[in-house]
């Protein structure tokens, strides 16, 4: 469970200084901290909300870096960059281009999926597989080239 070692890094980011860092810990606690409460849940979030939450996070700054960058903003950009790089260390290891493609079609062909009506159903069932995995816009786009 991430929320276990965020306070533990926290601290340590604290006594290195390290502010960047430091940012990111902090973001990821207070969003897990307000995924706890805002459900009234009595019980820890599980591994696959943490996730989830982790990956909301990355596209919020990487959105935001995009807006930075067009903008002229470099500093901002490279605060919430910063940032990005910081949340990433929690999540799984991204597959490549090339293993979402297999692994689309593998689900295309249990599914028996033949075409682009048919992408609503495969797309429940790759985000599910490949949760934490791939970028959702990558899935997206792989599974409608896939289809069509």
């Amino acid at each position: 469970m991430i929320s276990n070692t965020i306070d533990q890094e926290i601290k340590q980011a604290m006594l290195a200084k390290d502010q960047a860092r430091l940012r990111g810990l902090r973001a990821i606690k207070a969003a897990l901290l307000l995924a706890r409460t805002e459900k009234g849940q009595a019980e820890e979030i599980t591994a696959d909300g943490e996730l989830k939450i982790l990956q909301r996070l990355i596209k919020q700054r990487k959105e935001s870096a995009d807006i930075y960058n067009q903008q002229g903003r470099q500093d901002l950009a490279v605060v919430e960059e910063e940032e990005i790089a910081v949340i990433a260390q929690f999540m799984p290891a991204q597959l490549d281009r090339q293993a979402v493609e297999k692994l689309i079609a593998d689900i295309i062909a249990g599914a028996g999926a033949t075409s682009v009506k048919d992408m609503g159903k495969v797309m429940g069932l790759a985000n599910k597989e490949l949760a934490g995995k791939a970028d959702g816009k990558l899935i997206a786009e792989i599974v409608k080239a896939q289809l069509a």
